[in-house]
């Protein structure tokens, strides 16, 4: 028997790389993209340890040159969703009850597979699958996935070893067990971190999972479950089924084992999901956890007094890396009417040398956003802007899908603070500026404040204290991450745990225990060491 108690330190984040020219982590990525490329590679569902090929066929392509197909994919239906759910099932007891050290091992086995055997693999799988240049796939694929993984492991120790008190003659202590059933797990495109934290954070605590991916990160994903299965992952715990949403999501919320969902993505998905499982409460074990980090119109807002140049900086990349396709993704700006000229002058000379192109080609800090659908939809927010009297695309707003779904980094100005573009979520390369009079900096505060329904990311940017903490205080519930004098994006596990609530989701934070403890479900246990034996207190007897 391991008796030892152990105790994991706590980590530091992953040392990011810089593929700098001569590097040798450059000449390795660039070898994999080819490696990569070069082949077409079939991927099944993964249920019970067992690969399944359903015959029903998807295609995997470049963003940037949708013409070249990566791999072929197969496609769950209710059939194969419910065999993940039995192998689910079947995994659930010897997992939860395997000691959780053993569970923390494998979790950490797989960061250090990912950080020194297939750091290359993940990079160059998400660069060519889901369009990201080699910086932005080292922060995600590589990076933030490891610091997941490895933070998540000191978490649940200090969860675990949080303890209640005891009294004379009693023992007590905190059982942190698994969900009653199983987590379905439903991954976004745009970062393969989060989607190895949606299927793994709930595994840690002892849960299984039914895991689908979205299907245009199959690629970085399938690869993240070999890996799984390499660190020694039972067969069962993680069930991999790429497919139809709302095929999966029928099966998924009317099956009684359903115990949670862990959730990234669209706000009116998560409704969807939400409405779903209220249809069908009765017929759970139990209350399921709900836990879902949705849409995000995040925005910078800047004070007169604030360095030019900084802002600047922290617009253009904030809202073009990664195509805009971030969450958090700098997506409206509220500039005062003193400084704009000068802002805009350097946000455009940013935008000016900023080179578009595929992502195997280094110097391009642009790249595709994700598929014609995105394309599609983006286009029409600019198009809106054109035909509008009250907003103007005063650079970029072209695009061009005939061989990558590519579209000029863009900037509208908006006259009315209401306009579309400063409410709704685009997920592209648009940002929207209104430009304000200086002395309605409060009144702007408060327009800003309630323009959207979210609230995931903001900034704010002021060498005035005085009036950033005017602006901290208005916008105390308009962003669950929120800065000061910094772009909104790049959040880094355990330093800036993640979420928003309003429509922005449940504000569980991934990147610190808060998300962890959603998936365990407490008991407390008392044991009394010498039982009483008489039903009479003091206090009843005579005088």
């Amino acid at each position: 028997m391991n008796n030892a108690i152990y105790k994991f330190d706590k980590p530091i984040n992953e040392p990011i790389k810089n593929y700098a020219p001569g590097s040798k982590e450059r000449k390795e990525l660039k070898t994999k993209l080819e490696e990569l490329k070069s082949k077409k590679i079939e991927i099944p569902l993964i249920i019970g340890g067992k690969e399944i090929k359903t015959g029903n066929i998807g295609t995997v392509v470049m963003p940037h040159n949708h013409a070249h197909v990566l791999a072929t994919y197969h496609k769950a239906g209710a059939e194969e969703v419910q065999m993940a759910i039995q192998a689910a099932n079947k995994a659930r007891k010897e997992w939860g009850e395997m000691p959780w050290i053993e569970r923390a091992s494998i979790i950490m086995k797989v960061a250090e597979l990912i950080s020194v055997k297939y750091r290359s693999l993940m990079n160059a799988a998400t660069m060519l699958g889901q369009s990201k240049n080699a910086f932005q796939a080292e922060i995600d694929s590589a990076c933030e996935t490891i610091d997941f993984l490895r933070f998540n492991v000191y978490y649940a120790s200090k969860i675990y070893s949080d303890q209640p008190s005891n009294s004379a003659g009693v023992i007590n202590r905190m059982e942190y067990r698994p969900l009653e059933g199983f987590v379905f797990a439903l991954s976004p495109f745009n970062f393969t971190a989060i989607a190895s934290n949606l299927s793994m954070a709930p595994v840690l605590m002892g849960n299984v999972s039914v895991w689908k991916p979205a299907t245009t990160a199959i690629l970085s994903n399938y690869y993240l479950m070999k890996i799984y299965e390499e660190a020694g992952l039972p067969a069962g715990v993680i069930n991999f089924i790429p497919g139809q949403g709302s095929t999966i999501g029928k099966e998924i919320f009317a099956s009684p084992d359903f115990a949670g969902v862990h959730f990234t993505g669209s706000t009116s998905t998560f409704n969807h999901f939400w409405k779903a499982i209220g249809n069908n409460i009765r017929s759970y074990k139990a209350y399921p956890r709900i836990v879902g980090e949705t849409g995000g119109k995040d925005f910078v807002f800047v004070h007169k007094s604030a360095d030019v140049q900084q802002v600047a900086t922290a617009l253009s990349r904030g809202a073009y890396e990664y195509q805009g396709q971030k969450c958090s993704a700098a997506s409206r700006a509220y500039i005062p009417k003193s400084i704009w000229e000068d802002v805009k002058k350097r946000l455009f000379a940013d935008i000016n040398d900023f080179n578009m192109g595929e992502v195997e080609d280094f110097g391009n800090f642009v790249n595709a956003v994700i598929d014609e659908s995105a394309f599609d939809s983006i286009m029409n927010y600019i198009e809106q802007a054109d035909k509008s009297d009250v907003a103007e695309v005063i650079i970029g707003g072209k695009g061009d899908k005939s061989k990558g779904y590519f579209i000029e980094p863009t900037v509208i100005e908006a006259k009315d603070p209401h306009f579309t573009t400063m409410e709704e979520e685009i997920f592209g390369p648009v940002l929207t500026i209104y430009v304000y009079e200086d002395d309605k900096y409060e009144e702007t505060l408060k327009i800003c404040d309630k323009t959207s329904p979210y609230a995931l990311t903001g900034a704010i940017f002021s060498n005035d204290r005085k009036a950033l903490l005017q602006g901290y205080n208005a916008l105390r519930y308009s962003a669950g991450n929120f800065y000061l004098n910094d772009k909104p994006s790049g959040a880094v596990v355990d330093q800036q745990p993640f979420g928003g609530a309003r429509g922005s989701g449940t504000n569980d934070k991934a990147g610190s225990y808060l998300n962890l403890i959603r998936w365990t479900n407490a008991r407390t246990v008392k044991e009394t060491l010498v039982t009483p034996i008489d039903y009479r207190y003091p206090f009843l007897e005579k005088e």
